[in-house]
């Protein structure tokens, strides 16, 4: 489907969104089977659009975020972290703190920093930012709330320099 989507538009010209697209369609397609050739496209993907869409800036956090978890799948995170901080930034800028959207690129920051053991920053950054929002715009028993509730247990629980209290709030959560 991917290559379909591709050989279609691809003598469309390089400012052609569609052309965008079919590559970002592309690139996920390889992901799952070939994440390295993966990688190319979606590199390519968004140096495309940053040179011929600068103005989509949608497009531009969505092949920011794919490049990003395809880094991720390939074990490159420090990378990818990179990557998802800049989307979330963006998102907050474009959207506010409380956009479901905002919300999802602060748990794929989460995600990456608890798998990175960046525990402190980890901690922080659910306790004061994300789960406040999530909770008042998603509600408490909404999926993404749940998954960021996990993730400060994690935080939590596995940091080496936890205390019986982080233990206590990991346990309560």
């Amino acid at each position: 489907l991917g290559w379909a989507a591709w050989k279609t538009y691809l003598g469309r010209p390089h400012t052609n969104g569609i052309r965008c697209d079919a590559m970002r369609i592309l690139g996920s397609a390889l992901r799952r089977s070939r994440p390295e050739e993966a990688l190319l496209v979606l590199e390519a993907n968004l140096a495309l659009t940053r040179r011929c869409l600068p103005h989509d800036k949608v497009g531009m956090l969505i092949a920011q975020a794919n490049l990003a978890n395809c880094l991720g799948e390939l074990g490159r995170d420090e990378e990818a972290l990179v990557l998802l901080r800049e989307v979330y930034a963006r998102r907050v800028a474009m959207h506010g703190v409380s956009d479901e959207r905002t919300i999802l690129a602060g748990t794929n920051v989460t995600a990456s920093s608890v798998m990175l053991q960046l525990w402190d920053e980890s901690k922080t950054f659910l306790r004061d930012q994300l789960l406040p929002a999530a909770r008042h715009t998603l509600g408490p028993n909404h999926h993404m709330t749940l998954g960021l509730n996990q993730n400060l247990v994690v935080a939590l629980a596995s940091d080496p320099k936890c205390t019986r209290d982080d233990l206590l709030e990991a346990e309560s959560i």
